[in-house]
C-alpha cells in the first residue's frame, strides 16, 4: 500500500470519528453549530501551524488569482461538519456515515468520469460501475446488517 493510500484510509477512519466526537459534543453543549465553530477553530490552527511550518504561506498571494468556485470548498465542509454534527446523535452515526459514503461514491464516479475541476479522467464503464454498486451494497451490508 502506497503513503497515499495509507493518508487516505486514515483521513477515512477519522471521518466516522469526527462525526462521532463532534456529535457528542454538540449534544452535550445543546448546540451543533457552536460545536461545529469549535471543531473549524481548532482545525484552522491546525492548519495554519502545518502551513506554517510547511513553509506554504507564500502560496497565500495567489489566491485572489483563482477561480471564485474553488472556494465552495469551504461551504461544502461547512455543510458537511454542520449536517453530521446535527443528524448524527438523532439518526446514529453508522447510518450518517453509511449516506456520506454513497454521496461520496457518486459523486466521485461524476467527477472522474467527466474530469470536473481537472480531475484526472476515469470512464464510468460497465466494470467500474458494477465495482461502485458492490462496494455501495458492501457498506449497506455492514451497517444495515448488524441489525439483522
Amino acid at each position: 500500500m502506497t503513503h497515499q493510500a495509507l493518508i487516505m484510509l486514515a483521513a477515512g477512519i477519522g471521518i466516522p470519528l469526527l462525526a462521532a466526537l463532534n456529535a457528542r459534543l454538540g449534544a452535550n453543549i445543546g448546540s451543533p453549530a457552536a460545536a461545529a465553530l469549535i471543531l473549524f477553530i481548532v482545525a484552522f490552527a491546525a492548519t495554519a501551524v502545518t502551513m506554517v511550518l510547511s513553509g506554504g504561506t507564500g502560496a497565500l498571494a495567489d489566491l485572489p488569482d483563482q477561480p471564485r468556485h474553488l472556494f465552495l470548498a469551504g461551504l461544502l465542509v461547512a455543510f458537511y461538519v454542520l449536517s453530521i454534527t446535527w443528524v448524527a446523535p438523532t439518526f446514529g452515526v453508522g447510518n450518517a456515515v453509511f449516506f456520506v459514503l454513497l454521496g461520496q461514491l457518486i459523486s466521485a464516479a461524476a467527477i472522474d468520469h467527466f474530469g470536473l475541476f481537472g480531475a484526472q479522467v476515469a470512464s464510468l464503464s460497465p466494470m467500474r460501475a458494477a465495482g461502485i454498486v458492490v462496494m455501495a451494497a458492501g457498506v449497506a451490508l455492514t451497517q444495515f446488517g448488524a441489525r439483522g
